[in-house]
């Protein structure tokens, strides 16, 4: 490995919101979430007493409930920041449908050192998505670039973060994603790829729910980073 790090090096971030707390997380907090508290931090938009008693750490963003690309982006800024603030090696993004295997996801991000420009996951196109940049009122210029898709999750270095901070800390994140009017996972894509010029490693390690799970043999499953459903 490129070097020794624990769960606590990692920040887990799962993304949910209010209608789905019992209805998904439940899940999860039975199964990988319980086993893993102090690494994992749910970002949700609604006030929960249970939810806060069964997890260690709940973060109630106050973006909007609606399933929008300004509530979407709204979450992952705030996912952004709390990682920045909590000193982390690792920053990882996961939906409140994916089971993540820890174990794996640990051994996997200690083959990278955490101070490089690092930024792994999958992407759900075959090809570089195409977008047009907002320069001002009425100047547009066309970018492509590969992102890695939220619904399978992914992960950044703490190195790399920090060098997106001019377009992702506090109210820049959404400013960035209304630029290129895209969703969140694109957008981390586009200062990732198209600003900083660091490339997507791709790995077939995570899942997400476009995918077809009975393609991974029952025998591979444990090797998995996240599963979808």
């Amino acid at each position: 490995p490129a070097e020794d790090i624990s769960p606590r090096d990692v920040f887990i971030a799962v993304k949910t919101t209010k209608k789905f707390h019992k209805a998904r997380l439940e899940l999860l907090l039975d199964t990988w979430i319980s086993r893993n508290r102090d690494m994992t931090f749910i970002f949700t938009d609604g006030e929960d007493e249970e939810l806060k008693k069964q997890a260690r750490n709940v973060i109630n963003t106050n973006c909007s409930a609606a399933h929008s690309r300004q509530a979407l982006s709204c979450k992952m800024a705030v996912e952004y920041d709390k990682f920045i603030e909590s000193g982390r090696k690792w920053f990882c993004h996961v939906d409140d449908d994916n089971y993540v295997n820890v174990r794996t996801l640990v051994k996997l991000l200690s083959s990278y050192p955490h101070t490089q420009d690092i930024y792994i996951g999958k992407p759900s196109l075959d090809r570089p998505i195409q977008a047009t940049e907002r320069i001002s009122e009425n100047k547009m210029h066309p970018v492509h670039f590969w992102f890695a898709t939220g619904g399978a999750g992914f992960c950044i270095s703490r190195g790399l973060a920090l060098k997106m901070s001019p377009w992702a800390s506090g109210g820049h994140f959404m400013s960035t994603a209304e630029k290129i009017r895209l969703p969140d996972d694109c957008t981390i894509g586009y200062i990732i790829e198209s600003v900083l010029g660091v490339k997507l490693i791709r790995s077939n390690l995570f899942h997400s729910h476009l995918e077809n799970l009975h393609q991974v043999p029952k025998t591979e499953i444990h090797k998995q980073v996240s599963l979808s459903w």
